[in-house]
């Protein structure tokens, strides 16, 4: 510590001294950090307590201060508060091809489902539409309009499993080098067509934390909702963008239940007068290999484990059976689980997520075939199957999280997916989201739900059910559509009414992982309105 600024002990004399040498203030700084990670103290007092130290370092001139995290405050009603926190990302970080990236944090305190004093805060990561297209060679020239290029938000599943490593593994613009101390960039980014925001989600999943748990949908959509109020006052320049919202896996929950939540909160603001909320231009909802309604979707376990397109042979005949014999009860407990929300719907809840897993999920496991994908191998020793090292490599790298602005409380170590998180939502899994599916449909808010054909856990058998099962306006026309070739032989598709799915070929759980292209075709055409 230099001598200029030896006595800067406490909060109250950072945020009042200066420098004695320049005569600037001195600046808080993480500790330990580069000058890109330190603030001024005028900026310092906007933040909650603990998350910049007070440090020696005076900048040479006020300009260099200036150009630091940006921070917005908004209040909203019954005492919510939101912070956003962002600031530029190096593009050299990850993909310089596009023209704006930036990360941070949204922090909400005073939600109506936590207590006081209790807060959570949620990092993200956004990029702008590439400028540059790394797949045509000759790229069109003509003008486009910025408020018509699409905006979607990502959410990866689990629950717990961070949207980071999507970013990083199926559809962001860059993925790690093998040793995970730099990066290349991927061609078939959802970027080449869209903005694309990816939010790590619950509180305590990736660069997350807080000090309150997010246990089901309501929590989530509530405080997502006013995450994208705050963002788009934050950063104006998006808030025409048509936005569509975007869930893998546990994501059938996550995503409809925010985008009914942004529905319903733009019917409330068209019936009434509330200036300090905005109307979200929410154009289109997508869920991949989702769980969506999972009183439908457990029926089809035992099939795709000895009955499906590919010949595989998951488990054996007498398992077969078995599974099969034990649907009746699974699903009836799924029933009770969605009668309401009393004590014995919520034990039911519990119980058929223990009876469902166990006689569903569990045999097939003991194959130690890839729950992800029928054709892999995985060893049971493995939850996840799949090696993402050079991912929490890249992502615990110092430099890493000083270049993405991640808070000094947020985990120490970035994990792929918080089993912890995971468990508090076993009351929450067997919930049914497709309701609120059919509201929006009905509505004229479009659906995409596609599934690799080759994932077992939340796999397409079960997805076309349930989107076949789902009681709404157009049932029968969707129903009665023929499936025809989608994408020149990348998979099946059927729609109508505004409600489209797709069954792609040759790909597992992460089909932007294992089908890039055509997860890249689909999310253009969905945002295009040509499916």
């Amino acid at each position: 510590m230099d001598s200029s600024c030896m006595n800067l002990e406490d909060e109250s004399m950072c945020k009042s001294a200066y420098d004695e040498e320049t005569g600037l203030p001195c600046a808080w700084c993480k500790s330990g950090a580069v000058k890109d990670d330190c603030l001024p103290s005028d900026l310092a007092k906007s933040l909650p307590p603990g998350v910049f130290d007070c440090s020696s370092r005076a900048y040479d001139n006020a300009e260099e201060a200036a150009p630091q995290p940006r921070l917005h405050s908004f209040d909203y009603v019954d005492g919510l508060k939101h912070t956003l926190r962002d600031g530029d990302v190096d593009s050299s970080l990850c993909d310089a091809s596009s023209p704006k990236q930036f990360s941070g944090y949204m922090s909400v305190e005073g939600s109506k489902y936590d207590e006081d004093g209790q807060s959570k805060h949620y990092f993200y990561w956004f990029f702008e539409k590439r400028a540059k297209s790394l797949l045509e060679e000759t790229p069109s020239e003509k003008d486009v309009d910025p408020e018509t290029i699409p905006f979607v938000i990502w959410l990866t599943g689990g629950p717990g499993c961070s949207s980071t490593l999507a970013l990083l593994t199926e559809n962001g613009p860059c993925t790690p080098t093998k040793d995970g101390h730099s990066t290349i960039q991927n061609p078939y980014s959802w970027t080449e067509a869209a903005h694309v925001l990816w939010l790590d989600q619950p509180s305590g999943v990736g660069y997350s934390y807080g000090t309150s748990d997010d246990t089901n949908e309501e929590m989530i959509g509530e405080d997502a909702y006013y995450f994208i109020q705050s963002f788009l006052k934050a950063h104006p320049e998006y808030k025409e963008n048509p936005l569509y919202i975007v869930g893998e896996s546990y994501g059938g929950h996550y995503a409809p239940a925010i985008a009914h939540r942004v529905h319903m909160g733009n019917k409330k603001l068209a019936a009434s007068e509330e200036s300090h909320l905005n109307k979200i231009n929410l154009q289109g909802v997508g869920i991949g290999n989702g769980l969506t309604n999972p009183e439908e979707q457990y029926k089809y376990y035992a099939e795709m484990a000895y009955n499906n397109p590919h010949g595989i042979k998951a488990v054996s005949e007498e398992t077969y059976e078995m599974m099969k014999k034990a649907i009746p009860t699974c699903t009836t407990l799924i029933h009770q689980c969605n009668k309401g929300d009393n004590f014995l719907d919520n034990f039911a809840c519990q119980s058929a997520f223990l009876v469902c897993n166990d006689s569903q999920n569990a045999p097939y496991r003991m194959s130690q075939l890839n729950p992800y994908d029928i054709t892999k191998k995985c060893p049971l020793t493995n939850p996840l199957c799949y090696d993402f090292s050079r991912v929490e490599t890249f992502l615990n790298l110092e430099s890493t999280r000083n270049a993405l602005h991640v808070s000094d409380k947020a985990p120490k170590k970035w994990a792929s997916c918080n089993f912890g998180v995971n468990m508090k939502f076993h009351v929450d899994w067997m919930k049914d989201f497709s309701g609120y599916v059919a509201d929006m449909l009905n509505d004229g808010i479009p659906y995409v739900i596609y599934a690799g054909d080759l994932d077992f856990v939340c796999n397409y058998m079960g997805n076309k059910a349930w989107t076949e099962a789902l009681e709404w306006a157009h049932k029968k026309e969707f129903n009665e559509a023929e499936e025809h070739d989608w994408d020149s032989n990348k998979g099946l598709m059927k729609s109508a009414g505004g409600l489209t799915f797709i069954q792609v070929y040759e790909a597992g759980h992460m089909v932007p992982s294992d089908q890039p292209e055509a997860a890249l075709d689909l999310i253009k055409q969905f945002t295009a309105g040509d499916i």
